[in-house]
C-alpha cells in the first residue's frame, strides 16, 4: 500500500500533487528512501561527487496532480531604485 503525501511542485507547472513516500520501516534504507554513495576521481582518488541510489521501497516518480496552481504575476515598481531616478538621491546627506 502506498504512503501518500501532498506536496507542491514547480516543474513543469506549479501544482499540488499527491506523491508516494518511502516506507518508514524499511530495513534497507531505514525510511530515507535511498542510499548515498561517495565516489572519487579515478586517477587521483580524491572526492569527486555523491551518487543517489533510490531504494526499492518507493518510486520517487509516482505522483498524481490534484490541483494546478496559477502563475503569480511579478510586481513591478515605477522606479526599481528606492533612492530615486538614475540611482542617486537628490537629497543632501544629513
Amino acid at each position: 500500500m502506498p504512503r501518500l503525501r501532498i506536496r507542491q511542485v514547480t516543474l513543469p507547472r506549479r501544482a499540488l500533487v499527491l506523491a508516494d513516500t518511502p516506507r518508514p520501516n524499511c530495513t534497507e534504507c531505514a525510511g530515507e528512501g535511498g542510499f548515498e554513495h561517495d565516489y572519487g576521481d579515478y586517477e587521483t582518488g580524491e572526492y569527486a561527487d555523491t551518487d543517489w541510489e533510490p531504494c526499492h521501497c518507493w518510486n520517487e516518480t509516482r505522483q498524481w496532480t490534484l490541483l494546478s496552481l496559477p502563475r503569480l504575476p511579478r510586481r513591478r515598481r515605477a522606479h526599481p531604485d528606492p533612492w530615486g531616478p538614475g540611482g542617486y538621491s537628490d537629497e543632501p546627506p544629513f
